[in-house]
């Protein structure tokens, strides 16, 4: 019955925070970093454009768009070069974050 108990606590566990807003550059009392997604073109473009910013309670309620097409629209980019990341996270239990990118 224990182990059962055990395995059903673990598993839970996985799900749960599992579902909790991570950012590459991740630490488990407090972050607050820019990382890089994805790169499409050798140069950063002139132009820079951001999402709104998203949030994340307990791994339970997000909410927000961080959606590159945001960004995009955001900074008037046609042709995205270059994709980051910018977030903050406080012990797993509240996260921010948002797209930056950067295009012609």
């Amino acid at each position: 019955m224990l182990k059962k108990i055990a395995s059903t606590v673990v598993l839970s566990s996985v799900v749960f925070l599992g579902g909790c807003a991570m950012q590459p550059t991740h630490a488990t009392v407090y972050s607050n970093a820019t990382s890089p997604y994805m790169v499409t073109s050798a140069e950063a473009g002139s132009k820079v454009g951001e999402s709104g910013t998203c949030k994340n309670l307990l791994g339970i309620i997000a909410t927000g768009d961080c959606s590159i097409a945001t960004a995009a629209k955001n900074g008037g980019i046609k042709t995205v070069s270059t994709v980051d990341w910018k977030g903050t996270n406080v012990l797993g239990l509240w996260s921010t974050g948002k797209t930056v990118v950067t295009g012609k």
